[in-house]
C-alpha cells in the first residue's frame, strides 16, 4: 500500500509537483465525486490513507465510513462502482476531487437511489423553516438492493 510523502513547506505543498495529501487530526481528507464527462457532483465523503492508496491501486472509488468505521469501495453492495478518471487536489491539498465514470446498472452515487447524493435544493433562502424540494427520481430502489 501507498504511503504518502511527508508534507513540506508552504510553496512545495501549494505550488510543487508532489502530491502530499494533508489528512486531519482524525486522519481523514475531505473527497469530492463528479462525474467525469458531465462535471455533476456525485456525492462527499472521507477518504484515509489507507482508502486514498486502495483508490489509487485499483482505480476503483475507497473511501473511510465514518458510520460503519471501515473502508467501502462504493459499490461493494449495489455493485454501481466508480471508475477513477482523474484525480485532483486543492491548492494547499487538503480536499481530494476524483473524477469517476458510474459502473453498474443503475448508474447510481447515492445510497438513496438517485444519481447523486445531492438530490435536494433549499427552495425558498428567505423562508425559516428552509424547505427542500427533491430535484430527481431515483434509479433505483435501495430497499431491493440493499435488502433492508
Amino acid at each position: 500500500m501507498a504511503t504518502f510523502p511527508a508534507r513540506s513547506d508552504r510553496t512545495e505543498v501549494e505550488l510543487g509537483a508532489q502530491f502530499q495529501p494533508k489528512f486531519g487530526p482524525d486522519g481523514l481528507i475531505p473527497c469530492i465525486a463528479q462525474d467525469h464527462v458531465s462535471g455533476e457532483v456525485l456525492m462527499f465523503a472521507f477518504m484515509n490513507e489507507q482508502s486514498l492508496a486502495h483508490t489509487l491501486e485499483t482505480g476503483k472509488a475507497t473511501y473511510w465510513s465514518r458510520s460503519r468505521n471501515k473502508l467501502w469501495m462504493k459499490g461493494e453492495e449495489s455493485g454501481n462502482v466508480q471508475l477513477v478518471r482523474e484525480v485532483r487536489t486543492d491548492c494547499d491539498q487538503d480536499v481530494i476531487l476524483i473524477k469517476v465514470e458510474r459502473a453498474g446498472e443503475a448508474n447510481a452515487s447515492c445510497h438513496n437511489g438517485f444519481r447523486s447524493c445531492f438530490y435536494r435544493k433549499l427552495t425558498d433562502l428567505s423562508d425559516p423553516t428552509y424547505p427542500l424540494a427533491t430535484t430527481d427520481e431515483p434509479m433505483f430502489d435501495p430497499k431491493e438492493v440493499y435488502k433492508k
